[in-house]
């Protein structure tokens, strides 16, 4: 049996609908047909996380800063060995 596919619109929905409160998972599994274990993980990946008094990130975007931040140490480490290899040669 072919695994179903979801929209991201679709996912948000359903976890704005579990964070205000409103339905619980069980509710939400009759409801929408999506088991509670698939929706555990989209509340876990979109859910919003406050990170100061003003602005909320979700997970999914925490994850993808923490990548390009990874990407970027990288380079950084990449640059310096090159300006050092360039400073010999002067």
């Amino acid at each position: 049996m072919p695994q179903k596919r979801y929209t991201e619109e679709f996912k948000k929905q359903i976890v704005d609908l579990y964070n205000m409160g409103n339905k619980s998972l069980t509710e939400l599994e009759g409801e929408y047909g999506v088991s509670k274990s698939t929706m555990n993980g989209w509340i876990k990946k979109l859910s919003p996380v406050k990170v100061s008094e003003t602005e909320t990130i979700t997970m999914k975007e925490y994850q993808a800063l923490q990548k390009r931040m990874r990407e970027l140490e990288l380079e950084n480490e990449i640059l310096k060995k090159a300006t050092a290899i360039f400073a010999k040669k002067l």
